[in-house]
C-alpha cells in the first residue's frame, strides 16, 4: 500500500500502528523522497517512544506539523539466498528473536507487552544457543547481539544509549555466555541502565556485520527466520519526519 501510495504521487504517508507496521511502510518507501510521519500504536512503538511523540495517536498527531523532514539511514538484512529486508530500530540475534518467536500471539492480544515477559521468563531456565558475530574487526561467541539504530528497547528499556537515527552506523552490543542466569543480570544491569559497564559485554560502533550459526533472527520486534545473516547500513533510504529537538 506505501509503495502504491508512493507510485500515486503522494505527498506525505502516515502510519498507524506498532513498530511491524512501520516496517512494513517503510519498506514500501525505501529511496522515495515522500517523507513518512508516525502515529503510535500497536503493542509497543519503540520509534514513537524514541522520537518523543508518546503513546497518543492524537497528541502524536498534533505534533507533526512541528517535525521536519530528515534523510536518515536505514539498517539492511541480507540473507544467504540475496533476499533482504529493511529495519528502521534494531536487529536483534540469539535471545531476544528467540523470545519474540515464542510469544503467544493470543495472549500478546489480550495483554501487550506482558506477554513479552512472560515468553522471557521462561528462557531464562534454559541454556541460551551460542552463535558466532564478526563485526569491526572481531569475531566473537555470543547468546544475545543487538544492532542498534535507536537507545529505546521494548518502549521502555534502554541498552544502545550512544545509538540515534540520525547517524549512519549501528551501535552493536554483544552479550557474551550461554548461561541462562548470566542473561537474567544482564537483564537487570538493563533495567537500571548501567548493562555495558559489565564484564562480557562489548559495544562496538559498525556499519556492517556478519553472523553465521542456526540462531533465530528478528528486526524490529518481527520474527524473520534464523542465521547466516548480514546487517548493513544503507545510507540517506529514507525521509522520516522528525521532532526538531531530536539527536
Amino acid at each position: 500500500m506505501a509503495r502504491e501510495a508512493v507510485a500515486g504521487g503522494a505527498d506525505l504517508v502516515l502510519v498507524l500502528g506498532g513498530d511491524g507496521t512501520i516496517n512494513e511502510v517503510a519498506n514500501g518507501m525505501v529511496n522515495s523522497a515522500v517523507p513518512l510521519g508516525v502515529l503510535p500504536g500497536g503493542t509497543a512503538n519503540v520509534l514513537a517512544m524514541e522520537l518523543g511523540l508518546g503513546s497518543s495517536a492524537e497528541r502524536a498527531a498534533q505534533r507533526l506539523n512541528r517535525c521536519v523532514k530528515k534523510k536518515i539511514s536505514l539498517g539492511k538484512m541480507t540473507r544467504s539466498d540475496g533476499t533482504s529486508r529493511h529495519f528502521l530500530l534494531m536487529g536483534g540475534v540469539g535471545l531476544d528473536a528467540a523470545i519474540v518467536n515464542a510469544v503467544d500471539p493470543a495472549l500478546k492480544a489480550k495483554t501487550g507487552k506482558f506477554a513479552y515477559w512472560v515468553a522471557g521468563l521462561a528462557r531464562f531456565t534454559q541454556t541460551i544457543e551460542q552463535f558466532t558475530v564478526k563485526v569491526a574487526g572481531i569475531e566473537k561467541q555470543c547468546g544475545f547481539a543487538l544492532a542498534a539504530r535507536v537507545r529505546n528497547y521494548g518502549g521502555d528499556l534502554e541498552i544502545a544509549k550512544g545509538a540515534s537515527l540520525l547517524k549512519d552506523d549501528f551501535e552493536v552490543v554483544l552479550f557474551e555466555g550461554s548461561h541462562p542466569l548470566r542473561y537474567a543480570g544482564y537483564m537487570l544491569a538493563v533495567g537500571i541502565r548501567c548493562v555495558q559497564v559489565l564484564p562480557g559485554v562489548q559495544t562496538v560502533r559498525a556499519s556492517a556485520m556478519e553472523f553465521s550459526g542456526c540462531a533465530p533472527v528478528q528486526i524490529d520486534g518481527e520474527a524473520v527466520g534464523k542465521l547466516p545473516v548480514r546487517f548493513e547500513i544503507e545510507a540517506a533510504a529514507l525521509t522520516l519526519l522528525v521532532p526538531p529537538r531530536y539527536k
